[in-house]
């Protein structure tokens, strides 16, 4: 029995390895569509950089200090700036998988000429989150570059902001890709990005401490993804790691878990009818 389950491991390794070497396929095609558009990705590493001079920097100007949970005093900006890393991470992976993805779903029908090859939903599925990472990762290594520069990194934690910011990419770049499977038309835009993502944006603890807030406001926040998001990756930048990093981390494993789920359905169900 116990050689039995080696072997069925050893399968599910091995097949999985083969999804991801044939997902590969979808990002080599991604990035020869983007080499002649470098400007759009660059553009997009570029944001994080302005809101950190007009916000962190520029209002910081006013505000100066920010007071954390344990009690340290750090400057505005090494308080604004993981946020500014989250959300980075967030826009990279979602503008990707629902911009692009409706674009290649509904109108270029790129994904009906993908099936007819051995490639199918799965990989189509992981090579796009593949690519939204790697889109994700230029923005993150970016702005943690920044970070060390400008002195904002205060705690030898933030060496792993990187991978985390990856698994913040990654659980946004799933509900992008199970939220596109369900937008019929270009209007429907407005709901994921008018709707949740600028107000997550906004009201997440990006700016402020949501101890500011009432606090049902803040038991709804915690149902959000970019609240855990910022949450973890400035534990991670300020040092200030303890039970509630740990369900963060906690959470955005289950939250991209289950939009992967989703996706998955989602996209069979667009694809196979």
């Amino acid at each position: 029995m116990a050689l039995l389950g080696a072997g069925a491991s050893r399968g599910g390794f091995q097949r999985a390895y083969e999804v991801v070497w044939r997902a590969r396929r979808l990002v080599q095609r991604n990035v020869l569509v983007y080499r002649h558009q470098w400007i759009v990705i660059l553009s997009g590493a570029a944001e994080p950089f302005y809101y950190l001079l007009g916000i962190g920097i520029g209002l910081g100007g006013l505000i100066r200090t920010v007071a954390l949970p344990d009690g340290r005093i750090i400057s505005y900006t090494a308080f604004v700036a993981p946020a500014l890393l989250a959300t980075a991470a967030m826009n990279g992976a979602v503008f990707e998988t629902i911009f692009n993805v409706f674009f290649k779903l509904n109108f270029a029908k790129t994904y009906d000429g993908i099936l007819a090859t051995p490639m199918g939903i799965g990989e189509i599925a992981i090579g796009e989150m593949l690519w939204a990472l790697m889109r994700a990762s230029l923005y993150a290594v970016s702005m943690l570059a920044l970070m060390a520069v400008i002195g904002l990194i205060l705690s030898p934690w933030a060496l792993l902001a990187l991978p985390v910011t990856l698994l913040v990419a990654a659980a946004f770049g799933a509900a992008g890709l199970a939220g596109t499977a369900f937008l019929r038309t270009v209007q429907d835009f407005d709901i994921p990005l008018g709707l949740i993502v600028m107000p997550m944006f906004l009201f997440s603890g990006s700016f402020f401490p949501t101890s500011f807030y009432p606090i049902p406001i803040q038991v709804l926040l915690q149902l959000t993804p970019l609240f855990h998001a910022i949450s973890l990756i400035r534990g991670l930048t300020t040092g200030l790691m303890g039970l509630e990093q740990a369900w963060d981390l906690a959470y955005l494993v289950g939250f991209f878990s289950v939009m992967m789920v989703i996706a998955m359905r989602r996209m069979e169900h667009k694809l196979i009818k």
